[in-house]
C-alpha cells in the first residue's frame, strides 16, 4: 500500500512509502482509492491541520500527516452490511492507495465513516457519496468534480451565509485572492443573485485572467485597495494575508459590516502575520461544517443536497470552459504537484488529478 506523507512542520518535506495492507475486522471495508484532486484548498487543510483537527482524519506516523484529498474510491473488499465489492464513491480520501472504513448509515446515497478516531470529527467530512445515487454526480465531468466541489460546496454556503443575514445586498462583497476555485464559485453564485456585486482583489499576475471570468464587477490588484471608495462593504478573505487585509480594514473602517476569513492561499503571508491593530469588525473565520450543521436541521440533509446540486450543474459546465486539467500517475507526480501547489506555481485556470497507483 502506497502512501504520500507530509511533515506537519514542514509542508515542503514529504514522501511517498509503502505500508503494510491492512487487515479488515468484521464490519469494515477496504475502499481502493482511484484518483484524487489537488488545488491549493488542500494545502489549506495542511496549514490548519493541527488548529481544525485536519490531520486527525487520516492520523500519520508520528510528526507526519496525510493531507485530505477529495476523490473517487471503489470498495475493493467489505465485511460491512450494505456495501459490496465494485461499488463506487465519492468523498473524503487520504494520499493513499487504499483506506479501511467503518460503515454506518447506509443508504442509497452511500455511507458515513463511523471509525472511532473520526466520529467527534466534523460530520460533513464523514459521507461517502454512491456515484449512482448522488445528485451532484455525471460521470462525464469526474475531474472537475474532484477538484471543484468541495470548494464549491464551501461556496453555496458562503453565499447561504451572506444571503441569509442581508450583506449579499448591502454593499459590495470584497475578495481576496479572488483567483482562487472558493473565491471563484462564490463569486459566481453571487452573480446569480439581483442586487449584489463581487469586487475581485488579485494580483497583477492574475488580473487578466480573473477580469476574464465575468463574474466579478471590478478587479483591483492589491496595490489599488487605497483606491476603492469607502462605503459599506463585506470582506471575504481568502488569501489570509496579513498586508492585504491590513489595507482593505483600513481603506473601510467601521464601514466594513463584516470580515470573513475561509482560507490560506497566501500561505507565506499569513503565517507571518504582523501585530497592527485592524479598523473595523475583527476578522471571523469561517467554517462551512457548522454552516451545514445549521442548514441540515434547517432543511434537511436530502434538500440541502438537492439545492446544492441544483447550484452546482450549472458551474460545473460554466467551469470546464475554462479549466485545464493535468493528469498525474504515480510517486512522483504526486510529490511534484504537491511542491506545485504547495509554492503556488500553478495558474489559476489549472489543477492536478492524481493517482498514487
Amino acid at each position: 500500500m502506497a502512501e504520500f506523507l507530509v511533515r506537519r512542520d514542514d509542508l515542503h518535506d514529504c514522501r511517498v512509502v509503502d505500508a503494510a495492507p491492512p487487515r479488515l475486522d468484521d464490519g469494515q471495508a477496504l475502499l481502493r482509492v482511484e484518483r484524487f484532486g489537488l488545488t491549493t484548498n488542500n494545502v489549506t487543510y495542511a496549514v490548519f491541520g493541527d488548529a481544525m483537527s485536519y490531520w486527525s482524519f487520516f492520523p500519520g506516523p508520528d510528526g507526519w500527516g496525510r493531507v485530505p484529498m477529495w476523490g473517487f474510491a471503489r470498495v475493493e473488499s467489505s465485511s460491512a452490511t450494505g456495501l459490496e465489492p465494485g461499488e463506487r464513491f465519492y468523498g473524503y480520501l487520504p494520499p493513499s492507495s487504499r483506506l479501511v472504513v467503518s460503515p454506518r448509515s447506509v443508504d442509497p446515497s452511500g455511507f458515513s465513516d463511523g471509525s472511532p478516531h473520526r466520529v467527534a470529527l466534523p460530520a460533513a467530512y464523514q459521507r461517502y457519496a454512491l456515484t449512482t445515487g448522488d445528485p451532484f454526480y455525471r460521470s462525464e465531468t469526474e475531474d472537475v468534480q474532484m477538484l471543484l466541489r468541495p470548494l464549491f460546496f464551501t461556496s453555496f454556503m458562503i453565499v447561504d451565509e451572506l444571503a441569509d443575514t442581508g450583506l449579499a445586498a448591502s454593499g459590495p462583497v470584497l475578495f481576496a485572492s479572488a483567483s482562487s476555485k472558493t473565491a471563484i464559485g462564490t463569486a459566481f453564485l453571487l452573480s446569480q443573485l439581483t442586487g449584489t456585486e463581487a469586487v475581485a482583489l488579485t494580483s497583477e499576475r492574475s488580473a487578466a485572467f480573473v477580469d476574464g471570468l465575468g463574474i466579478y464587477s471590478r478587479t483591483v490588484t492589491y496595490d489599488e485597495i487605497a483606491s476603492l471608495e469607502r462605503e459599506p462593504a463585506t470582506f471575504v478573505d481568502m488569501a489570509g494575508d496579513a498586508v492585504v487585509r491590513q489595507r482593505v480594514h483600513e481603506r473601510f473602517g467601521d464601514d466594513l459590516r463584516h470580515s470573513m476569513v475561509v482560507g490560506a492561499t497566501h500561505r507565506d503571508a499569513a503565517t507571518s502575520a504582523g501585530t497592527a491593530p485592524l479598523p473595523g469588525p475583527p476578522p471571523r473565520f469561517f467554517f462551512a461544517p457548522d454552516r451545514v450543521r445549521q442548514r441540515t436541521i434547517d432543511w434537511g440533509a436530502a434538500e440541502l443536497q438537492r439545492r446544492a446540486a441544483d447550484a452546482w450543474h450549472p458551474f460545473c459546465e460554466w467551469a470546464a470552459k475554462w479549466l485545464e486539467v493535468t493528469v498525474g500517475e504515480g510517486m512522483a507526480a504526486v510529490e511534484s504537484a504537491w511542491i506545485d501547489v504547495l509554492d503556488g506555481r500553478v495558474a489559476p485556470d489549472r489543477a492536478y488529478v492524481l493517482s498514487l497507483t
